[in-house]
């Protein structure tokens, strides 16, 4: 037996997080599994509902990482096909949480709906109780917790949710509020990736980057413009050391190298062969957004004063 809780989870933020503690709580209480039962892909990318717009907080990898280290006991991934998508949320409470993972206990977050039918939290307790299943649903966690919090506000700015959510932190992010979205998410949020060769320009300009390809192509990057990140190279560093430094996403204009994406990081006090290693950047800062300049001087100019004030705001993460 188990006790189960289910849903996308994408980014596991504070909302989810109390979750999985209630979740985790309950099945130490019981004597019984926690487990999580969540999808790939995204429900939206199958369904086509605005599939090439989707994002994401968190890949598979990722997510799965996250809940472990909430001492979840099993985290299943289940494919999310057309199929699957016809379940009504009785066959699938019935079928797949009770019948396949023995569920003896649903922990239910209090927007989530599941099953063809969309059925919320009220209709989920009228399904379990027919198995003698208990449903155990848990509360929003609203942004007045947080102290860097205000109402989420869509593309025209208008006022909408007033609580955590994976869209919440999305549109934050979009706007490149990744202190805001970090608070939101319990921590801050990262990028993951190998790092790949580029044009090298930096390097001329005394400001040699690190480009990061993703390893995730639908994880979300924050808005164009210059932060200041926490840097981690695993391969090179197993004991987790970490590194300050400045990360540039934008299409370079002043240089005009094209109309891609890139993420370029300076790392700061360090100057070793790093390509094709993995690396992760954690978002701390936002400094501003990008700029053209009007030439390459003046690129320099702006990314020393960048890099000074990057030094002085890690000061603050450091103590």
């Amino acid at each position: 037996m188990a006790v189960v809780a289910t849903g996308f989870f994408d980014g596991v933020h504070r909302g989810h997080q109390a979750v999985v503690r209630r979740l985790v709580s309950e099945a130490s209480s019981r004597g019984e599994d926690s487990v999580i039962v969540t999808f790939s892909p995204h429900p939206r990318a199958v369904l086509q509902n605005g599939a090439p717009q989707l994002r994401l907080l968190t890949s598979n990898e990722e997510k799965t990482a996250l809940l472990r280290a909430l001492h979840v006991d099993r985290v299943e991934i289940l494919p999310f096909t057309r199929d699957f998508a016809r379940l009504t949320a009785e066959e699938y409470v019935r079928d797949i949480l009770i019948g396949r993972f023995g569920a003896s206990a649903i922990v239910f977050g209090y927007d989530n709906r599941i099953g063809s039918d969309g059925a919320g939290v009220s209709e989920v307790k009228a399904i379990a109780a027919r198995y003698g299943v208990d449903v155990i649903a848990c509360g929003a966690v609203p942004l007045s917790e947080l102290s860097c919090s205000h109402p989420e506000r869509g593309p025209e700015g208008e006022a909408g949710s007033s609580n955590i959510s994976s869209t919440t932190i999305r549109h934050a992010l979009e706007r490149g509020e990744v202190r805001e979205a970090s608070a939101m998410l319990g921590y801050d949020y990262f990028l993951n990736g190998v790092v790949v060769g580029g044009a090298k320009i930096g390097r001329t300009i005394g400001f040699p980057t690190a480009n990061l390809r993703l390893s995730e192509p639908l994880k979300l990057v924050p808005a164009n413009g210059v932060y200041l990140v926490r840097v981690g190279l695993p391969a090179l560093y197993p004991d987790g050391r970490q590194m300050y430094g400045m990360c540039n996403i934008g299409f370079r204009p002043t240089v005009n190298l094209g109309s891609d994406i890139t993420i370029e990081t300076n790392i700061f006090d360090f100057d070793e062969e790093i390509y094709s290693l993995p690396m992760r950047i954690s978002f701390l800062h936002r400094l501003r957004g990008e700029i053209r300049f009007s030439s390459t001087a003046s690129l320099r100019d702006q990314l020393q004063a960048d890099a000074r004030l990057c030094r002085e705001i890690s000061a603050a993460f450091k103590s």
